[in-house]
């Protein structure tokens, strides 16, 4: 009754969901399907370096992301951004699997020769287009993107470069379709106005804190539209809309929040302000996972990124006293009069710009962003410096010899304290030029970022590529190595791009059976990230789910179980999903399992034989004990291992006398192997009647089972026993047995049924004394709560391992 009732209310509030209601009144096409179908949302925190992550967590300040480790089998990755460390680059690996997709924010093209930036569409299209032609496959294809830099291929893109504003669905709807999207979503607005509000008292008070530190007046007004409108709007405009996708199930959906590195340029990344922005991210990824798990069309995943970190640095203009154009008109000078300079610097900054992203020219006027250059420059005859960040590209005169080229480098790095410069050489190396020497890369990449980098090995290889790239400057200037202090060559005070730790580090926080390559890496690349993304799609070579069983424990005489009552693998909301099923107990990584009620061949679970596809997906071996066997349907028990077992007995349990109608129920007992012993193993499903429960546990503790001369120590009783702990069949079993539960002392016993909301403890597991009991746990994350009416019950159990002399 309580699963039935679950399903009507739930398949209610998917009909009567805002975001199906907007989809339907924009008439959004819909991906029909299988809802069994894999999905896959990305959510992508713009500039969160792992470190910054863990400090955020530790504070509190994303209480939902924490939980997700703690209790959805989230696991934590380093993620290496690869070179240059920015959006574009990420993205361009990700996307479309390309290495060092550009080699900066902002660089020349030569033909016809300008300075591109990648917030401007036609740059961010023309790069893009030539991602696509390397023939990698689009990752976002058929799904949507938010403000990304690129499309990925997506169907549907909104608040990218290319596609300014939400997108042509909105645009062209009718003004009723319009007013009911404000309607429906009057809260979000209202909590939109609200929480702009809060953000512009927020930015009043930064600008007042900016002065006092000496920074430009107009800027700092400038910043502050810039702030409240990227911070907030833009957020909560993307989760409406992938809220909107999620219910019509696109494949994949890509958002980037652009938030924190917005704050993070300004402030610096571990400033108030940037942690202050990561709280309202914190629950918008809370709202998105919500909506993902609520699909009515696709079983999605959330995963959860970042593309780089950012580092605390220093204006190099403020700490030399000269800009960098200045000191390479100095040092071109210094090397020959005769050639042409007054160095041009494309760009100082990224900020102010991304609001564009918000709505073309109209939302430009009505964030007032003044002076602002929407143009690309053509390079005059002189020098052009592109900077935006801690990596400068210089594209020196053609006039300019190798030779010369070489000793510009060396005057920026000796005289102008540019912490190191890089030109390629013809061989394909590169060589930097620093203030003590030269070193040559990629063989001295330690010297340069420092043995203990944790991305020192891929850095090597990328430097390379970075320098050699066909749009790289002819010089390329480093704001940080080893042992010096970061400067920036932009106006702000956390920076990427580079090559230093914070930069390269962000994180990856998915699945624990996310399909990642094994054995799994020390760090994960974009490349990687997209490959296992493809394999969870079925795009990729691999499957799109992979097994998490692990290895027996390396801990002597550890043996981890789980009890399990998969009612037909027939979930809360009323779909048949094995494969779900495999995912929860693969999640927990336990050694044997005990499943009931299982459907082998029946015409209601569409005749799949469950017992051996939760095997198969488990990599594991199973015996089945069918209680009920009508012609070819079945209906039973099974224990699974990828310890070695054999099969002992498997029989059906005595019922009532004169009651023909009760369910059969049975019992199925195997011995498992480990450490040197073996283990007797039994799973049962009980009655649901009192005195039936009675003359089956009786007949459980008989001669012919527990009391059966081959069933010896250690012993394990597990099952569905449908009786609570105090119940008169529970009390005869511990005469025999101990409930492992109130073993697990200083522990509260947990609850296993009804699944959704657990109230009672009916499922168990029973050990002999010489099985000691080192941990329980009920596994209650989101999927478990909604694959099966039953909570899985996992024992961490300690078995005697048999000596030599102790032939067991």
């Amino acid at each position: 009754m309580i699963h039935r009732i679950e399903i009507a209310a739930r398949r209610l509030r998917q009909r009567l969901s805002r975001s199906a209601v907007l989809g339907r009144l924009l008439r959004l096409p819909v991906s029909e399907g299988a809802p069994t179908r894999p999905g896959l949302l990305i959510i992508q925190v713009d500039g969160l370096s792992r470190p910054q992550l863990e400090s955020a967590l530790a504070a509190g300040e994303m209480p939902f992301l924490d939980r997700l480790r703690k209790s959805e089998h989230y696991r934590l990755h380093s993620h290496y951004s690869g070179l240059p460390s920015t959006t574009p680059a990420v993205q361009g690996e990700l996307f479309y699997g390309v290495k060092c997709a550009v080699p900066a924010f902002a660089f020349r093209r030569p033909d016809p020769p300008r300075v591109v930036r990648m917030y401007d569409p036609e740059a961010a299209a023309e790069v893009e287009a030539m991602q696509a032609a390397e023939d990698g496959e689009p990752l976002l294809a058929g799904g949507s993107a938010y403000a990304d830099t690129f499309t990925g291929g997506a169907a549907e893109s909104h608040f990218c470069p290319s596609s300014m504003g939400w997108g042509s669905a909105l645009r062209a709807a009718n003004p009723l379709v319009v007013a009911a999207f404000l309607l429906s979503n009057f809260f979000s607005f209202l909590r939109v106005l609200v929480l702009l509000v809060l953000e512009l008292g927020i930015a009043v008070v930064d600008v007042f804190r900016g002065l006092v530190g000496g920074y430009d007046f107009i800027k700092e007004l400038k910043f502050v539209p810039t702030r409240v409108g990227i911070c907030v709007l833009l957020r909560e405009l993307c989760v409406i809309g992938g809220k909107i996708d999620l219910h019509r199930g696109l494949p994949i959906i890509h958002i980037n929040f652009l938030g924190y590195d917005e704050q993070a340029h300004r402030r610096g990344p571990g400033s108030l302000f940037a942690h202050w922005t990561l709280k309202g991210i914190d629950k918008a990824v809370a709202r998105l996972w919500s909506a993902a798990h609520r699909s009515p069309l696709r079983r999605y995943d959330v995963w959860i990124h970042s593309d780089h970190g950012q580092s605390n640095v220093e204006r190099y203009d403020e700490v030399r006293g000269t800009s960098l154009e200045q000191a390479v008109d100095e040092a071109l000078a210094s090397v020959s009069a005769g050639h042409p300079r007054g160095a041009r610097q494309a760009e100082q900054s990224i900020q102010t710009h991304r609001v564009r992203f918000l709505g073309g020219q109209r939302v430009q006027r009505l964030f007032m962003r003044l002076g602002m250059e929407t143009t690309a420059e053509a390079p005059d005859a002189g020098p052009t410096v592109a900077a935006l960040g801690p990596v400068g590209h210089i594209y020196l005169p053609d006039s300019v010899s190798p030779g010369q080229r070489s000793d510009v480098a060396r005057e920026l790095a000796l005289r102008h304290g540019v912490p190191a410069v890089l030109t390629a050489n013809e061989s394909g190396d590169i060589t930097a030029y620093l203030s003590d020497g030269t070193l040559e890369l990629p063989r001295q990449t330690d010297d340069l970022v420092g043995p203990d980098h944790p991305f020192g090995d891929a850095i090597a290889a990328d430097l390379v590529s970075l320098c050699g790239h066909p749009d790289a400057g002819d010089l390329v200037a480093l704001g940080w190595r080893v042992g010096h202090r970061a400067v920036t060559f932009a106006t702000e005070n956390g920076a990427h791009a580079g090559v230093s730790p914070e930069e390269t580090h962000g994180f990856a926080l998915l699945p624990g059976d996310a399909p990642l390559a094994d054995p799994a890496p020390a760090y994960l690349r974009p490349l990687a990230l997209r490959q296992s993304a493809l394999a969870h799609l079925g795009r990729g070579r691999r499957p799109g789910r992979r097994s998490a069983v692990r290895a027996p424990e390396t801990k002597p005489g550890r043996l981890r179980i789980m009890s399990y009552n998969v009612h037909s693998c027939i979930g809360m909301d009323g779909q048949l999903d094995v494969e779900r099923i495999a995912r929860v107990i693969a999640l927990s990584s336990p050694d044997v399992v005990a499943l009931q009620e299982l459907d082998v061949g029946r015409a209601r679970t569409g005749g799949l034989d469950q017992a051996h596809l939760i095997a198969r997906l488990l990599k594991m071996e199973f015996h089945f004990h069918p209680a009920l066997h009508i012609e070819e349907e079945r209906y039973g028990d099974a224990i699974l291992t990828h310890l070695p077992m054999r099969l002992v007995k498997a029989a059906a349990l005595p019922g009532l006398v004169g009651r023909p109608d009760l369910e059969p129920r049975g019992a199925i007992w195997v011995a498992v192997e480990a450490y040197g012993r073996e283990i007797q193993v039994l799973n049962t499903h009980l009655g649901l009647l009192r005195s039936e429960r009675r003359v089956q546990v009786e007949a459980l503790l008989g001669d012919e089972w527990l009391g059966h001369p081959h069933c010896r120590s250690p012993v394990v009783l597990m099952g569905d026993f449908n009786a609570l702990p105090g119940s008169d069949v529970c009390r005869r079993v511990r005469d025999r047995l101990h409930d492992a539960q109130a073993a697990d002392k200083g522990r509260r016993a947990k609850n296993t049924f009804p699944g959704r909301f657990p109230a009672v403890r009916i499922d168990h597991v029973f050990v002999d004394q010489a099985v000691g009991v080192a941990g329980v746990e009920v596994p209650a994350s989101t999927l478990a709560r909604m694959a099966s009416d039953h909570l899985p019950l996992v024992a961490d159990l300690q078995i005697p391992v048999a000596s030599v002399q102790d032939p067991g």
